[in-house]
């Protein structure tokens, strides 16, 4: 039996980049090419947070950080990660999540704001009302 004390730290998700609950309740799953992202950029607190923008990636299906300057199909938004995600210790190393995929958001409450630009938004507008 072990008896040792452990301490572990839950932190709270800030959705706050939500404008509304539509959409909340249709997310899809799945799964984020960890090596797509940056650990200081994107994870930096040691998790994916929500409201990530993302893009699909053509040849394996797999999600990552949505870029213009991308020629991966990450350079066509498709939604928002809807809850955040633990990061793995390794970026061999994908994890699953939740694709908010219609809906409306506040893009100045975005983890990275600018992460939305204006090609992003013009992908997005047929299923986002982005404020």
């Amino acid at each position: 039996m072990n008896l040792a004390q452990t301490t572990e730290t839950f932190g709270q998700d800030d959705q706050s980049w939500l404008a509304s609950a539509h959409g909340t309740n249709t997310g899809r799953s799945i799964t984020l090419d960890t090596s797509a992202f940056t650990a200081g950029t994107h994870y930096p607190a040691g998790f994916f947070p929500s409201g990530l923008v993302l893009g699909k990636i053509t040849a394996t299906g797999l999600y990552g950080p949505y870029s213009d300057a991308a020629t991966d199909g990450r350079e066509t938004a498709v939604g928002f990660l809807f809850t955040a995600v633990k990061a793995p210790g390794a970026t061999t190393i994908d994890v699953q999540g939740a694709l908010l995929w219609h809906g409306a958001v506040i893009k100045a409450n975005l983890p990275i704001p600018a992460s939305l630009d204006a090609n992003g938004a013009a992908d997005l507008a047929a299923k986002f009302d982005i404020r």
